[in-house]
């Protein structure tokens, strides 16, 4: 990301320390660099669109309503609704070694057109059709895809390019969908109040987590209990979740298998992967490195230091 920033160093202007701020336009979209060079303490921000907040450089303490303070580092996003504000602290800010953050606004026409689309996509008969981004914050940690999408607008947006805001729309409109899919995984997967539990891929969901050892499990059994066929249940599965059914499984597997580890060390690395509800040690190794981007042994060893 620091590579990706060169260009911005060049254009920018430095006016004050603390969150000096560095915009570029596009056509439905306004990025917004935010730069601190000092400590600081209860920074306010507030928006009057929606957007996508990432951290590039250094940590942040975000205070936002309806979660419990927490860092903000690099590769997390945030997700704000309109005028929610943010309350910030700049732990360790300073001159040589500032804190960076980028704040990604959105029309919000754009926004509800993209949700139309995607719920068009994702509907099954009257169940799974009504997706947003509400108006509660969320906090993303990991998310691979919006990592690489928050890279790639950010590049574009500060080089100069002929095709600019095409690309950008199709950045914006793929960004959009991946946060849709990340909350639609989020709130099925563990929907405490239930609410999923009588839609089709709820139903699923909540098979998977019931049968996760079942060695028989398979594409065709969870399309069936769907009512669905084999294709439409996987490209519907895929469409709402940002996931195929099978990386979804191994997820859980692999979930599992780091809890049973973490539970004993008396288990056999043959053992975990039977117990975690795979066939055979070298696809549960493959999908763990895969996923965790380590082996099995490595993950071991780390949590035994």
């Amino acid at each position: 990301m620091k590579t990706l920033l060169s260009n911005h160093r060049s254009n920018r202007k430095l006016t004050t320390l603390v969150e000096n701020k560095t915009t570029y336009n596009a056509e439905y979209a306004e990025l917004n660099i935010y730069e601190t060079h000092a400590y600081a303490e209860k920074v306010s921000l507030t928006f009057d669109f929606p957007i996508i907040a990432s951290m590039l450089t250094g940590k942040k303490i975000m205070h936002l309503d309806g979660l419990d303070a927490f860092d903000f580092s690099p590769g997390e996003s945030v997700v704000m609704p309109t005028n929610k504000e943010m309350i910030i602290d700049f732990p360790v800010a300073t001159k040589n070694n500032p804190t960076q953050c980028l704040a990604l606004g959105i029309d919000t026409a754009k926004i509800n057109e993209i949700v139309e689309k995607f719920n068009e996509h994702v509907a099954i008969e009257s169940e799974n059709n009504a997706w947003n981004l509400d108006k509660t914050a969320s906090h993303l940690i990991n998310n691979t895809d919006v990592n690489h999408l928050v890279e790639r607008l950010t590049y574009t947006f500060t080089n100069s390019n002929k095709s600019k805001d095409v690309l950008l729309d199709l950045m914006i409109q793929e960004l959009i969908v991946r946060l849709l899919q990340t909350k639609a995984k989020s709130l099925i997967i563990n929907d405490p109040d239930q609410v999923f539990n009588d839609t089709r891929i709820g139903t699923v969901i909540k098979y998977i987590k019931e049968h996760l050892t079942d060695k028989n499990m398979s594409v065709d059994i969870l399309a069936k209990k769907a009512y669905m066929s084999t294709s439409h249940f996987h490209k519907q599965f895929k469409n709402t979740l940002g996931i195929s059914p099978i990386d979804y499984i191994n997820s859980e597997k692999i979930r599992l298998s780091k809890k049973l580890m973490k539970a004993s060390e008396d288990f056999r690395m043959s053992e975990i992967a039977y117990k975690s509800g795979f066939n055979n040690t070298s696809y549960f190794n493959r999908q763990f490195k895969k996923m965790e981007l380590m082996t099995p042994q490595q993950f071991k060893k780390s949590i035994s230091l």
